[in-house]
């Protein structure tokens, strides 16, 4: 049975899991826990994304991150295929290290903000990791202890996450300590894991309700939220997937648009490959990689053998062919 596609789309809150492969561990000792957090920090800066909550538990991680202009799949693609290579290479293993891909679930941050925050955090309780509220406040392994300021995480999205619960630091941190503390018993039993319409309206006697009241939800296992909130983000994605296939389907393909990049900047096309910053090739290169990635749909593998640079190269062209797009309003279709 085919996989759905996930659905990116900039700016969103996704709730991320990953799994380690039959449930085995992904982590073993904290020098493993401090190696996957490096990877995070460094793969957040890299692609502008927030992390508004996380929890390492031996064999499965939690993750809520709120995307930038780049896609979650760039990031946990720099995050995961270094962890794996890291952690088979300290451990004298092979092969897969996480069950299938990641899971995300996106979803509707009004609505579910403060209790993903809060289920997140709470996950080293639920799997018996700590005993207590009181050893949750000082576990290191997941953002709890950043939140009430028991521990200092530059790259944590710390203050989007507390200006939910006050105006100033000190009280806001009083207000989320007493959240999570007051709500643990109901987030304990929340099953937030996944999206769809049970879930989302808070399981099915809900939906029992909702269907006898002639109130009809349209639910997708890969969003959390409301009815309204479901339909604007389907609607968007197959916006976005109509709009790439109408210019795929007009001929525009990786050679069209180094064609096309290259006229417009005034550089030979056999030139692409050549090494070089800050001049019109390496522009010419980045608009490439941008408009291939955003705008059609081309794969980094795609763009990493055409210009033959590796895949860190074109995420790194990505944000220069952005930031040159957005600084002077090119679009490549009127």
């Amino acid at each position: 049975m085919p996989r759905n596609k996930r659905i990116d789309i900039p700016g969103a809150i996704h709730h991320v899991i990953v799994r380690g492969l039959e449930r085995r561990r992904i982590f073993i000792e904290d020098k493993d826990r401090a190696n996957f957090i490096e990877r995070l920090k460094t793969s957040l800066l890299n692609t502008a994304c927030q992390c508004y909550a996380w929890a390492l538990i031996p064999n499965h991680v939690h993750l809520l991150i709120k995307t930038g202009k780049r896609s979650l799949s760039d990031m946990m693609r720099s995050l995961l295929t270094g962890y794996a290579i890291y952690f088979n290479h300290r451990h004298h293993r092979h092969g897969y290290l996480y069950q299938n891909r990641y899971k995300s679930i996106l979803c509707q941050e009004d609505a579910y903000l403060l209790k993903l925050v809060s289920y997140i955090h709470l996950n080293p309780l639920r799997a018996r990791i700590v005993r207590n509220l009181e050893e949750l406040n000082n576990y290191p392994w997941s953002g709890h202890a950043a939140l009430i300021g028991k521990k200092y995480n530059d790259w944590q999205a710390i203050d989007e996450v507390l200006s939910q619960f006050g105006n100033h630091v000190k009280e806001a941190k009083h207000y989320y300590k007493n959240f999570v503390k007051e709500n643990a018993g109901k987030i304990l039993n929340l099953d937030l894991s996944g999206g769809g319409l049970k879930r989302s309206v808070g399981g099915w006697k809900k939906v029992e309700t909702f269907n006898k009241n002639k109130i009809f939800w349209r639910g997708d296992e890969r969003i959390l939220g409301d009815g309204e909130f479901v339909n604007r983000v389907l609607r968007e994605a197959e916006e976005e997937i109509e709009n790439k296939e109408k210019l795929k389907q007009a001929g525009w393909d990786v050679e069209r648009l180094a064609q096309y990049t290259c006229n417009f900047l005034s550089v030979q096309q056999r030139d692409l490959c050549r090494k070089g910053r800050g001049n019109a090739c390496s522009l010419s290169k980045g608009l490439l990689c941008y408009w291939g990635y955003a705008k059609l749909g081309i794969n980094g593998a795609e763009l990493a053998r055409y210009l033959k640079i590796s895949r860190p190269a074109v995420s790194k062209n990505i944000v220069l062919g952005e930031r040159y797009a957005n600084e002077r309003g090119l679009k490549l279709i009127s």
